[in-house]
């Protein structure tokens, strides 16, 4: 809710990295996302917004002629965004400096901004999520990506509290990428609600999304806050949390994916998610 199209933590995540663009006099914000990445559409309408040009390196070549069915990648060219799509192979090296070396002999000078907008600004930003309202609370949630919007949360938690993640990918690399912003130890990584994957989604999440949305009127994303959501409350009936714990549950937004999500659901001949915003 803090912004209708650079939604929840990706707000948190570009704010510092605008004002340090700004400051380097930068004209053109460069990133990488996948095909229905929410970071991609964000850092699309930031940079309408605030006056960048925005280029989005997009991991799949197989989507360039495949651009009109995704609706993501159709918002972020509306924007006005730059989208140059490259092989999976070659996406593994965004990180390489002969890699970035060869995107700036192509694209001239840029500011980058990491795959999921994670760095030390991105963190600076997310540390500003928990407000003086929220120290009451025993457990503080969120759901894990890239990392950076739990870091940011364990770094201005108070000590009583404990931070929970939920990975919405597997593997168990995450907390040596976390290790890399935090010094705190009060964390903890959930790991077994990742549905299969990153992007993977089953009829169970489904349909607990439709019914949290029948209940509380509050929409929940497939690929993140959704598998966070259902993750805690199968712990609280299994007993995880004590009695009497206050439990704070962060919304990171992603909401712009449950049409591209829909449109996977469709193919498969599955039911969709059935929530109107």
């Amino acid at each position: 809710m803090i912004h209708p199209f650079v939604s929840g933590n990706k707000f948190r995540k570009l704010k510092y990295n605008l004002l340090q663009a700004k400051e380097e006099n930068q004209e053109t914000l460069l990133t990488f996302g996948g095909a229905f990445s929410n970071h991609i559409a964000a850092v699309a309408y930031a940079g309408k917004e605030n006056g960048f040009k925005t280029i989005g390196i997009v991991r799949g070549d197989e989507l360039r002629d495949k651009i009109d069915e995704n609706p993501t990648l159709v918002f972020a060219q509306n924007c006005g965004m730059q989208l140059e799509f490259i092989s999976r192979e070659e996406y593994r090296l965004k990180n390489e400096s002969a890699f970035l070396e060869n995107l700036k002999k192509q694209y001239g000078d840029f500011y980058l901004i990491p795959e999921g907008g994670t760095n030390d600004l991105a963190i600076k930003g997310c540390q500003e999520i928990l407000t003086k309202e929220d120290s009451d609370f025993d457990f503080v949630c969120c759901s894990v990506g890239t990392g950076g919007t739990i870091s940011g949360i364990i770094n201005s938690a108070l000590p009583n509290q404990k931070i929970l993640g939920f990975p919405a990918l597997k593997g168990d690399f995450l907390k040596d990428e976390i290790r890399i912003f935090v010094q705190n130890e009060n964390w903890e990584l959930i790991t077994e609600y990742h549905f299969g994957g990153y992007g993977k989604v089953n009829q169970d999440l489904v349909t607990f999304i439709n019914q949290f949305y029948v209940e509380n009127k509050i929409p929940l994303d497939p690929i993140y806050t959704g598998k966070m959501v259902f993750g805690v409350i199968d712990k609280i009936q299994k007993g995880y949390f004590p009695a009497q714990s206050k439990i704070l549950l962060i919304h990171t937004g992603g909401i712009q994916g449950i049409k591209g999500m829909n449109v996977k659901l469709k193919n498969k001949q599955l039911p969709i998610i059935d929530i109107h915003v």
